[in-house]
């Protein structure tokens, strides 16, 4: 009598892992949707890159297009200009002492702010997370790159902004053109100044983690340092990246707009919200809402994020989801 060949079981390790993760997500954006502010930060900073994408398909005035008979012209309002009424509904935000329509000047800044803040950010996290991991896993190099990071941060960061326009912005302007030279050298300044808060964070979680059994055992079997640090150690501080990512992005936002606001970002004629702004400044007596308008787009911009951080952190904090 022959034995009948016994049926290996099908591998479930996959499918456990799988499981758990898809469940781990649910459970992260459960957490997520409670937390009101997050919700309504994602909300709005949903609508603002809609606002700034789609908006010159929809309002298809140009930024820049100059007209000096409807100059000065208030939102939903209706002026008087050489006898001839002009309807407020032509420029439903008006128009600053150049006759320029601020609703595409808004949207055309919004796009300027957003990408520079994008990038910028991108940059800030690549660095951040580089030199947190390396600082954190090989300890020959953790002095030297906690050292550089310390004397960065005690450098005076808008001093150290405004020289480095000075220095890099005709080069950049002659090699790339004004607008693509400016937003290079913003990009780049910024990023280079705003990722040490990341390099801290991911460098502590990377000494906590680098102690745990798995990369112990990964160890163990002849893994290469590189493996363990794209397996295990970077998947493992997504979490407090993310946040990062998030105060990344305002602080960009922010930075890119005082530099605008101080007149060395973006030539004068590119329109960002830190220029809308400074460019009212001397008439917001008589013209509030210039100065509201794009001080505005700021402020909830940035709130928007700073809730959608807060929401992440409360989201990817295991002991705060289990509550």
């Amino acid at each position: 009598m022959t034995d009948a060949p016994l049926k290996t079981p099908e591998p479930t390790v996959d499918r456990v892992s799988e499981a758990k993760s898809s469940s781990q997500w649910r459970d992260v954006w459960k957490q997520f949707k409670r937390h009101k502010g997050a919700v309504m930060g994602g909300g709005f900073l949903a609508f603002i890159t809609l606002f700034v994408l789609i908006g010159p398909y929809i309002w298809a005035l140009e930024a820049t297009k100059l007209d000096i008979r409807a100059k000065d012209m208030r939102p939903m309002y209706t002026v008087l200009w050489n006898g001839e009424a002009k309807v407020g509904w032509a420029h439903p935000l008006g128009t600053d002492q150049l006759g320029r329509d601020l609703l595409s000047q808004l949207i055309e800044g919004g796009r300027a702010s957003m990408a520079v803040g994008w990038a910028a950010m991108i940059l800030a996290l690549f660095l951040g997370t580089t030199i947190g991991v390396l600082a954190g896993f090989f300890k020959r190099m953790d002095f030297w790159l906690m050292r550089f990071t310390d004397l960065v941060l005690s450098l005076p960061i808008l001093p150290l902004l405004l020289v480095a326009v000075t220095l890099f912005r005709q080069p950049l302007r002659a090699n790339f053109g004004p607008e693509m030279g400016m937003f290079i050298l913003i990009v780049g300044v910024v990023g280079i100044t705003s990722w040490m808060q990341t390099a801290r964070i991911v460098r502590a979680d990377v000494l906590a983690l680098k102690e745990r059994e798995f990369v112990l055992a990964a160890r163990s079997i002849g893994t290469t340092p590189t493996k363990i640090i794209t397996r295990h150690l970077i998947p493992n501080v997504m979490s407090p990246i993310m946040v990062s990512a998030t105060l990344g992005l305002a602080t960009a936002i922010i930075t890119e707009s005082a530099l605008s606001f101080l007149g060395v970002g973006f030539p004068s004629d590119f329109p960002t919200w830190g220029k809308l702004l400074s460019d009212a400044v001397q008439r917001m007596e008589q013209f509030p809402e210039r100065v509201l308008l794009p001080g505005l787009m700021i402020s909830l911009t940035v709130l928007s994020v700073n809730y959608i951080g807060d929401g992440l952190r409360d989201a990817l904090d295991p002991r705060i989801r289990g509550r």
